[in-house]
């Protein structure tokens, strides 16, 4: 037996169980509550779990979420009792050569190759991104992985969202998350997100060159769901009261998401998974209307480009200071934006009727992936993301309660797109640092008050 509260001890099946078993508890995992912990709910889990072997039918369909925290049983997950929200980063794990890229782009291509070529554009303009604490990392590595989660948990982020990349069938930059998968380590939350676009040639600018394609069909989705299953099943997955968290971020791609949806909710269901939480990613300017989809809310990607307003020097009256080339050729070949502006603008935007996440993003530039036509936002700061991501923080914990209080950062390690809180020279850990300050500012005063 042994303890892990004052009082409270691990019954020894407990004790057997790896990181990858599910519980055999007649109710499902919530990832974020207080942990009110007593020796009574462990017992009454015990006691409920012959009835539902005996009466497996009839509880097939019943899920009834736990309304306790995870972290009384596996004290290695953050705790989250005491914030006002759970940051979850969108994780990008192209940083190690495969078979594919190699083809497409040269031999031991990862997105270190694009991040390391880039040269600044004009004056003020910051590039390239250099790694500091971590270095130029290999995501095949088990430590460099540890490190990152320590790193994230350290600054208060709550999990990370994996980008998974399912081409009918094909995986690709699969390795990092099914290592991550099958080791249990780091003992971290994490969710997916399925990244449903073609794969192109966009580096060239040649956006019609298409490398992967995505095909759909409803024996797909069935194929889809069921590689899930396993991640759905990992103690570590992140649920919103009891239903593990599915992005997808293309949703305007599928044929029939609502018939998908069916497809993936009701084999999840017979896996005795239970329901899910279905949300797409309101990227690419998608107005998404989740009910009519067969989804459950939505996720706010920032950068939001309708709310960027015009490029800097684009609007008529510089139309003469360009052509006599007086204003740099990188502002006619490329968006530049007002990072302070965007964040106004979507901080103005409109609270929907349905479920959405808000999302903010410590800044961009995909300079590094596109010689023309790239999307830069200029004036960043750890400041100015701090300011935005308190009052995003705020406006969440006035809108939503318990698992609901979710917000996206985009992005833990986009290097390509100029988009990281992973420590770099020019700001080390300042973004991570604005990070952690604006959560313990913006705690529940209740809270507070009880500590």
């Amino acid at each position: 037996m042994t303890t892990l509260i004052k009082g409270l001890t691990t019954p020894p099946m407990l004790n057997s169980l790896g990181p990858r078993q599910n519980f055999p508890f007649p109710f499902q995992n919530t990832s974020h509550c207080p942990a009110r912990a007593s020796l009574e709910v462990i017992k009454g889990a015990f006691a409920a779990y012959p009835r539902r072997r005996r009466e497996k039918n009839t509880y097939r369909n019943r899920f009834v979420p736990c309304t306790h925290s995870w972290s009384i049983f596996r004290p290695g997950l953050p705790d989250m009792s005491d914030m006002p929200a759970r940051l979850i980063v969108f994780y990008l794990p192209q940083y190690h050569p495969i078979p594919e890229n190699d083809q497409w782009w040269g031999k031991g291509f990862t997105e270190w190759t694009n991040v390391t070529g880039t040269r600044p554009l004009f004056y003020g303009h910051y590039q390239p991104h250099l790694p500091a604490d971590l270095g130029f990392y290999d995501l095949r590595v088990p430590e460099v992985r540890e490190a990152q989660a320590a790193m994230a948990q350290k600054y208060g982020i709550y999990g990370f969202c994996y980008y998974h990349y399912w081409f009918n069938g094909r995986q690709l930059l699969q390795r990092p998350f099914a290592e991550v998968l099958a080791s249990g380590r780091p003992d971290f939350p994490f969710c997916l997100c399925w990244a449903n676009e073609n794969w192109a040639r966009a580096r060239d600018g040649y956006e019609g060159e298409v490398l992967l394609a995505q095909t759909y069909s409803h024996e797909d989705d069935l194929a889809h769901i069921r590689m899930l299953l396993p991640a759905f099943r990992d103690l570590r997955y992140i649920r919103i009261d009891g239903k593990p968290l599915f992005l997808v971020y293309r949703t305007d791609l599928l044929p029939d998401p609502r018939r998908t949806a069916e497809i993936w909710r009701g084999e999840a269901v017979r896996a005795r998974i239970g329901d899910l939480f279905l949300a797409g990613v309101e990227s690419w300017g998608q107005d998404i209307r989740p009910a009519e989809i067969g989804f459950d809310g939505t996720v706010e990607f920032a950068p939001d480009w309708r709310s960027a307003g015009y490029p800097r020097f684009r609007r008529k009256r510089y139309a003469l200071l360009r052509k006599i080339g007086v204003i740099p050729r990188a502002y006619i070949d490329h968006n530049v934006f007002d990072y302070q502006l965007l964040v106004d603008r979507m901080l103005k935007r409109p609270k929907p009727a349905h479920k959405r996440f808000l999302g903010v993003t410590p800044s961009w530039d995909n300079t590094p992936r596109r010689w023309q036509n790239a999307n830069i936002l200029h004036g960043t700061t750890p400041q100015r993301y701090e300011a935005w991501l308190r009052t995003v923080i705020r406006r969440t914990r006035e809108r939503y309660s318990g698992d609901e209080r979710i917000i996206f950062i985009n992005a833990w390690n986009e290097w390509g797109e100029g988009c990281h809180l992973e420590p770099d020279h020019r700001w080390g850990h300042g973004y991570l640092e604005a990070t952690r300050r604006a959560l313990e500012e913006e705690r529940d005063p209740k809270a507070q008050d009880e500590s």
